[in-house]
């Protein structure tokens, strides 16, 4: 029988996602590669950079990410809690003026 997620311990935390594109630069840098270097720094408890297959922004113009293509659009998921959350984003924010950044309260389920 399968366990309720409902009865587990939760947790508020906050999610942040960060949409990026290949052109995105922190100096000479890969924003990207940035912004995982200053989540570890700040000691978050997670981030993920996930790979974009399609998508579109402002323009309308859908872009694909096509085999040969070497730095296709990409988003970081980053999850702690609020406060910690909101250290980094003073820390990293701004970095982060031309692209978008998507903040959400989760519950985090403690399994």
């Amino acid at each position: 029988m399968t366990e309720d997620i409902t009865t587990f311990p939760t947790h508020p935390a906050t999610r942040v996602t960060v949409m990026l594109s290949p052109s995105d630069r922190a100096g000479h840098h890969s924003l990207l590669r940035e912004v995982l270097k200053r989540a570890r720094q700040n000691k978050l408890a997670g981030a993920t950079a996930l790979r974009g297959y399609a998508g579109y922004g402002t323009s309308g113009v859908v872009h694909r990410s096509h085999v040969v293509r070497e730095d296709p659009p990409s988003a970081v998921v980053l999850v702690d809690r609020p406060e910690r959350i909101q250290s980094f984003l003073d820390d990293v924010g701004p970095l982060l003026r031309e692209v978008l950044v998507i903040v959400k309260d989760v519950d985090v389920v403690e399994v």
